[in-house]
């Protein structure tokens, strides 16, 4: 129900784009009013899951701003679930640069075409890499279909690739990898762009030991995703760098109270390319880089145990546009290290997440992930 409310706000939000026309008003507002049914669902749906058939309980979602932090009733969440792909899955095909009569095909498409026929030979993170250089600003061409691939479907798992967009000046948004599909894992997978480069945009996801470069909120949507032992790096911004900049590492999109969505990031780094740090050593003053900024009312991310290092700016988070969305977000930490980590000149709308509600965001919790996430073994 989460998903499906992301995705009537999306066919609203691109059709204020369309021609002016009656039949354009009549379906936003049809758009709107289906919004508000679905948005009423959510709640009760919420309510149900809380109180069950005691009705009188029921009410308005409440969030950590709340003082309220959701629990899976029945389950153990407090240890942490290390999983992944399974780590007995063989490829079907394989595809490298120079394609040969060994299983290594030189096109994605020559790949799917023969995945049948359980040919294969080796790939891995930088080795198997899928390129494409759209970005938003021309004719036609918006955030959404600018991703270099797009996944829609559930339980995709992908392991070994690097993904990117190589979209260059001016800086625009240019997505490397866009994910709509339930139930997906990605593991040692690299994500490479400048603004946008990974749109986490619908339901659960579970990224593990991958890479992840940008500038510009490049991480960015409104599904339920954990990043497990990631590393997430700043990238120099394309047009003058050396003159500073502001980058956002994350922009959550919740739109609705009681979406069950949010970005967690566990055990990850987050750092800076060579090329980065060398300029920001160069000026530090001139650099700032924060964990994220607040794209929509509700918008929810947290770092629990990582390590930041220098770049990260001091108050940690960045406004979107004035006071939108600072009474009704929630950004958290909790137990981080590294020099980017301390917490006393936070913003004073961050949150150090209490130690009896950690476990909240687990995998096991937070995207039901022990249902459906295989052990690594």
């Amino acid at each position: 129900m989460s998903a499906a409310l992301l995705y009537q706000y999306d066919c609203s939000n691109a059709l204020k784009y369309a021609n002016d026309t009656s039949l354009t008003n009549q379906t936003m507002s049809f758009l709107d009013t289906l919004m508000g049914f679905s948005s009423n669902a959510l709640s009760m749906i919420v309510s149900y899951d809380a109180f069950g058939n005691d009705t009188k309980s029921w009410g308005p979602p409440k969030t950590e701003r709340d003082g309220v932090w959701e629990l899976r009733s029945g389950g153990d969440s407090g240890s942490e679930l290390r999983g992944g792909v399974p780590s007995n899955l063989t490829p079907d095909v394989t595809v490298c640069k120079n394609g040969n009569d060994k299983g290594c095909y030189k096109t994605v498409q020559e790949a799917v075409n023969t995945a049948p026929d359980n040919e294969w030979g080796r790939d891995g993170m930088g080795k198997t890499v899928i390129t494409g250089s759209l970005a938003a600003g021309q004719p036609g061409i918006f955030t959404y279909n600018t991703a270099t691939v797009g996944v829609l479907g559930d339980g995709f798992m992908a392991r070994g690739l690097t993904i990117q967009n190589t979209a260059g000046a001016p800086t625009h948004q240019a997505v490397a990898f866009r994910l709509d599909g339930d139930l997906s894992i990605i593991e040692n997978c690299e994500f490479l762009g400048n603004q946008d480069t990974l749109y986490a945009h619908s339901l659960r996801q579970f990224y593990k030991s991958c890479h992840i470069e940008g500038n510009v909120d490049f991480i960015f949507g409104n599904s339920a995703a954990i990043f497990q032992d990631c590393q997430i790096s700043v990238r120099p911004r394309q047009e003058n760098p050396e003159k500073g900049e502001t980058n956002t590492v994350t922009a959550h999109g919740r739109t609705d109270p009681a979406q069950s969505t949010g970005f967690v990031f566990q055990n990850c780094l987050i750092n800076g390319t060579e090329e980065y740090m060398a300029l920001y050593r160069s000026n530090p003053s001139v650099h700032k880089n924060f964990l994220g900024r607040p794209w929509k009312e509700y918008s929810r991310t947290v770092f629990i145990r990582c390590n930041l290092e220098a770049l990260v700016t001091p108050q940690g988070w960045l406004p979107w546009s004035g006071g939108f969305a600072l009474e009704t977000l929630y950004y958290g930490e909790f137990e981080n290290s590294g020099p980017g980590s301390k917490s006393s000149q936070r913003v004073t709308w961050s949150s150090q997440i209490p130690s009896q509600h950690v476990d909240a965001y687990s995998v096991q919790n937070f995207i039901q992930g022990d249902e459906w996430i295989p052990t690594s073994s």
